[in-house]
């Protein structure tokens, strides 16, 4: 059984992302995408997200961020909308033409509930046969790419941690996939 892995090559990323954009064009799908990989949200929390949760009907704008209370966990989470996230929303959304409950990621076979877990799946691993993403790429793989790309970028593990609400250290050093290229590579960059 594999490991669903991160998407460590940013061409394929690049390609992942643009699957639902431009070969097979579906904005619904491509949100999917986009919200997975910038927000670090588990995919049972991104399916259940509605307009009232990323858009003030009040203030008729943008929420600065999610807050959710994440199904797996239980534990209150607030993430900030950046602004890949705030464009695609803009772009492939009317949030005036929905109510605060309205799901987002609305089935098309069930008109009143949100998408599947399943068709989640599916959507994602169209989008990586696309990319060329070998069979161990999953929902999880766009919330382990946040952190990968994250860490890559700088990020501590620690503060990593307490995005994902993980409870020990030892979860998030297992998401992070880390091989031997990536400490090769601080090998490389030392100099003493």
């Amino acid at each position: 059984m594999s490991v669903t892995q991160p998407i460590r090559n940013t061409e394929q990323l690049k390609l992942l992302k643009s699957y639902y954009l431009s070969e097979k064009r579906n904005p619904r799908d491509y949100m999917l995408i986009i919200l997975g990989l910038n927000t670090a949200l588990r995919i049972s929390d991104i399916l259940r997200l509605t307009y009232g949760d990323v858009y003030d009907y009040q203030r008729k704008e943008w929420k600065t961020h999610i807050v959710i209370i994440e199904q797996k966990t239980g534990k209150q989470n607030r993430i900030y909308m950046n602004r890949e996230v705030k464009t695609v929303f803009r772009n492939y959304t009317d949030p005036s033409s929905c109510t605060p409950s309205t799901w987002i990621f609305t089935s098309q076979k069930q008109k009143k509930g949100h998408l599947s877990r399943y068709q989640a799946y599916r959507i994602v691993k169209a989008a990586g046969a696309f990319a060329g993403l070998n069979e161990s790429i999953s929902c999880h793989s766009l919330r382990k790419t946040f952190g990968y790309h994250a860490w890559k970028q700088g990020t501590a593990p620690a503060l990593l941690m307490s995005i994902f609400n993980h409870s020990a250290y030892q979860i998030t050093k297992r998401y992070l996939c880390i091989e031997q290229d990536d400490k090769d590579e601080v090998f490389a960059k030392i100099k003493l």
